[in-house]
């Protein structure tokens, strides 16, 4: 119930314009009395003693001459005030105004925390209620089939994975080599380029065919091969970033002669979106005179780093080159943002988080999705008919929506949240801007940039901007999202061991469905454009394991 103490602090919160009848004040003292013993009334009136006035006070204050000097003016309108913020109703009461609710779209509100503690304190209950079931059941707490897994040829995975990081530090002495004035036809623009990625492509086909040729299992596959993926991306973008500033150098260096070098500008890909300012373009237009000047800037300005300490080509080092495989990002910089130190605190509860989380993955596999698909599996095998064959796989995506929605956001937290957070910890990396609202997607290229920032960041500097100037907007686009759905069937090919395509199919099905989504018809319907693309996410991860499982 509201009191008197709740109205007092209402009232002093700025609403003196709004217009209140003049409180009454009771005849009888006793009124007051019953008022304050039960709480009602925070202040009541003075002792008359101590205001020092009669108790037979008319209750009106001596009216201040108008020639009074303005301190005493002042000293009466101030008591006035306060007099005036004393008065209080016998009865309680309420102030309403104009307010939206919290999950209102106009409302400003954004502090959630309390659904995000909610949501781990509704993940422990289940963990816990199941482990009690298992003890009832079988007498052990955990069922072991996923868990002994984890252990089958751990040592060899990672005798394998260290090699698999070490021989990506391959493209630092092979860069030193193109980047050589001794063999010129090695540099980057001619045979480099070339010799670097027919390297890339066979250490990536190496790494991914050795699960399958020393049968791993798949959980020790899937770990290698995302590990492969990252790696892949880290090593092309040093490679062909420092590659990009290599040519540059090299004009730099040869503008001290101006009459033998190029006085070609230097080439500026186009950022994601980015077109020519007015200013850009005049600007463009009234340096000619100056254009070697201009050039020999640009090149300069190129071969620094965005924060100004380091400059190419003193980043070529095995210090740098092993900090940029340990910061959370996959595009190289000459230099990214630091925090002033390690948080040892934090990263103990991000690496704590880590295995937490993967406990929560492993209770959700082993209880509520390896039975459904192994009961559907059986059921198959005695299905004839089609119509049998498609009842079994529906009630499967059925029974696996809710685990796979877990499952999905619980490997949202454990990668972008705490895995990455922990290496930017280890690093002192500063930018952890991993995701964005993606739940508050409309559209699959939306997710797409919000989701894995990372990735977006990858794709959108060495895929889509190295070839939108040859292909087109469209063509860009086409190649980025055809780039990244082979990478999810090659990861669903490991996790499975099938090629089926259906990861493929998916992936590349959001172009004409962001098509459809972005008619007059249906862009600016924000929560219907949102329900439909939670609802194809929860089923499309349902569909697409049951299909590649079972079929």
């Amino acid at each position: 119930m509201s009191t008197s103490i709740d109205a007092q602090a209402n009232n002093q919160l700025g609403h003196d314009h709004i217009l209140r009848p003049r409180a009454v004040e009771p005849a009888n003292p006793a009124v007051l009395r019953a008022s304050n013993e039960d709480g009602y009334l925070s202040v009541s009136l003075k002792d008359p003693a101590e205001h020092g006035s009669s108790a037979q006070t008319s209750g009106c204050s001596t009216p201040v001459p108008v020639d009074a000097p303005p301190s005493v003016q002042s000293i009466a309108s101030a008591r006035k005030q306060l007099k005036a913020e004393q008065r209080r109703r016998l009865f309680p009461t309420i102030e309403y105004s104009s307010r939206v609710s919290h999950f209102d779209p106009n409302s400003d509100y954004r502090d959630f925390q309390g659904f995000y503690v909610l949501f781990w304190i509704a993940l422990t209950i289940m963990a816990i209620t199941t482990m009690l079931r298992n003890v009832k059941d079988t007498g052990y707490p955990m069922r072991v089939q996923i868990w002994q897994l984890f252990t089958v040829k751990l040592w060899e995975l990672a005798l394998a994975d260290s090699l698999m990081v070490l021989t990506t530090a391959i493209s630092l002495p092979l860069h030193q080599l193109f980047r050589s004035k001794q063999y010129n036809f090695l540099r980057w623009s001619g045979a480099g380029i070339l010799i670097q990625s027919v390297y890339q492509i066979a250490w990536f086909s190496f790494w991914v065919a050795l699960p399958f040729y020393r049968e791993w299992t798949w959980t020790a596959q899937v770990f290698l091969v995302l590990h492969t993926l990252v790696l892949l991306m880290k090593m092309h973008s040093y490679s062909f970033y420092n590659g990009h500033l290599s040519e540059g150098e090299r004009r730099l260096q040869a503008l001290d002669e101006p009459s033998t070098a190029s006085k070609a500008p230097a080439y500026q890909y186009p950022s994601a979106g980015h077109a020519p300012t007015v200013s850009e373009k005049e600007q463009q237009e009234t340096d000619e005179s100056s254009k070697i000047a201009r050039l020999r800037e640009d090149l300069a300005i190129e071969l620094t780093s965005p924060l100004g300490a380091v400059h190419y080509p003193n980043n070529l080092s095995w210090s740098n080159y092993t900090d940029f495989v340990f910061c959370p990002t996959l595009c190289y910089e000459l230099q990214y943002p630091r925090t002033p130190g390690t948080v040892w605190s934090e990263l103990f509860y991000k690496v704590l988080a880590v295995f937490g989380v993967i406990f929560l993955l492993t209770i959700v596999s082993e209880e509520f999705i390896l039975p459904v698909l192994t009961e559907s599996a059986f059921r198959l095998q005695s299905a004839t008919a089609a119509t049998d064959i498609g009842l079994v796989i529906a009630e499967s995506i059925s029974m696996l929506l809710f685990p796979f929605m877990i499952t999905f956001l619980l490997v949202f937290l454990v990668i972008f949240e705490f895995v990455l957070g922990a290496f930017a910890e280890i690093t002192c990396f500063a930018d952890r801007h991993f995701y964005s609202d993606w739940w508050n997607s409309t559209d699959w290229l939306e997710f797409s940039r919000e989701w894995n920032v990372p990735v977006h960041h990858f794709f959108r500097r060495h895929v889509y901007s190295a070839s939108r100037p040859h292909l087109g907007r469209p063509g860009a686009t086409l190649i980025t999202f055809l780039i990244s759905a082979i990478g999810h069937e090659i990861v669903m090919a490991c996790i499975t061991k099938k090629i089926r395509g259906y990861g493929f199919l998916a992936q590349m099905s959001q172009l004409p469905i962001m098509m459809i989504q972005r008619t007059k018809w249906i862009k600016g319907r924000r929560l219907l454009n949102n329900v439909c693309f939670w609802c194809s996410m929860i089923l499309g991860l349902s569909m697409i394991c049951s299909l590649y499982v079972l079929c």
